[in-house]
């Protein structure tokens, strides 16, 4: 089938866990199990898609020999030509639908997400329009039924935020806010500007997969805890306690501060979540890697310094500036409706890896049996 990976490696990949399915100790470890079935499930589409496409190809072949052939009866050979362009776009339409299928599935897109908004250049409006993204992603999750747990917070002097760090739990939460990790720029007339002269400022979002201990091992001696008393607003029981955490990860510098709860060990517990998470993220790029430059030539490579958007208040307007995309619905997105940025995003995505997969073959898992 022209233009369509060899399905070989698939069908392999299947019968080998049919026959892990068919051993009498294959529940016995309950996650595994449950990691091959999906995989089962998920591979037995590919065949079913591959399957249909066959059939699809061959009617189309046959339409094509039948409109073009001098023989064939005029009466039918009309109708062969007006079904012929049907046939091509169900044609195409069910060849990329088997390719997304083909795409290797990414562990970390059904993981729960920290997200971390720190306000850049621009100051006190910087941190105005951290806190307006963050009103922005929980409206969204709320849309989309998941659930937000703060994790910590540095609030600035006008009731912004310096930087805002939460986890969002649900179903397919990386998969869709992954492409949001970078710069993001606002342009608007702040309020405290008495000229109507607009300002330009940024935020920077980072979008982290959710760690579990065992996918990233922390020696707890490289790590420096210090606690100091919980400053801002929270109470006397926060501000007369020394319940502020302070994670230094010596092995790559990175800190990580929490003073959200009262309970020290709880800010210590969440630290440690968003810690997991940064060196996770680390881990994923690096073992992808070698992906890295078609993926960034479509979307970029959600690297921290790099501007992805732009959102324009007077002229209610948002650039998405990796993939080309312009929306005049400003209003409506700072509510929290994103699905039309998100799936383009993901379009793209799928493009780049489908011409990975054309080109270098199919990869069915990377899990080892």
């Amino acid at each position: 089938m022209e233009s369509i990976p060899d399905i070989t490696p698939f069908k392999r990949r299947f019968a080998e866990i049919d026959a892990l399915m068919a051993e009498p100790d294959f529940f016995q470890d309950a996650r595994r199990a449950a990691q091959h079935a999906r995989e089962h499930q998920h591979l037995s589409r590919i065949l079913a898609l591959h399957e249909r496409f066959g059939v699809l190809v061959k009617h189309f072949s046959e339409t094509e020999t039948l409109a073009n052939d001098p023989q064939t009866e005029p009466e039918l050979r009309q109708l062969a030509q007006e079904e012929l362009p049907t046939a091509s776009e169900e044609l195409e339409a069910r060849r990329r639908e088997l390719l997304v299928a083909m795409i290797p599935p990414e562990e970390a897109d059904s993981r729960n997400t920290v997200v971390e908004i720190r306000a850049g250049a621009g100051g006190d409006e910087a941190s105005l329009f951290a806190a307006d993204l963050y009103r922005m992603y929980c409206r969204y999750a709320e849309r989309r039924g998941w659930r937000i747990e703060a994790l910590g917070s540095s609030l600035s002097e006008r009731s912004g935020f310096k930087l805002i760090a939460f986890l969002i739990k649900g179903e397919d939460v990386y998969k869709l806010l992954k492409f949001e990790s970078g710069v993001h720029r606002v342009q608007r007339i702040p309020e405290t500007e008495s000229s109507g002269r607009i300002h330009t400022s940024t935020v920077t979002v980072a979008v982290l997969p959710e760690a579990e201990e065992v996918d990233v091992i922390i020696n707890p001696e490289e790590l420096e805890i210090t606690v100091a008393r919980a400053s801002g607003p929270g109470g006397q029981g926060v501000n007369t306690t020394d319940s502020a955490v302070q994670v230094l990860h010596k092995p790559s510098g990175m800190i990580v501060t929490c003073a959200d709860e009262r309970s020290q060990i709880k800010n210590r517990a969440k630290a440690l979540t968003v810690l997991r998470s940064r060196l996770l993220e680390n881990k994923l790029q690096e073992e992808n890697a070698r992906y890295a430059a078609q993926r960034k030539s479509q979307v970029g490579s959600g690297d921290r310094s790099e501007r992805i958007r732009t959102y324009n208040f007077p002229q209610s307007r948002l650039t998405e500036h990796r993939i080309g995309l312009t929306l005049y619905n400003l209003p409506q997105i700072m509510e929290g409706d994103l699905d039309e940025i998100l799936e383009a995003l993901q379009r793209n995505h799928y493009e780049v890896q489908i011409e990975a997969l054309i080109k270098e073959g199919p990869r069915p898992t990377t899990e080892k049996t």
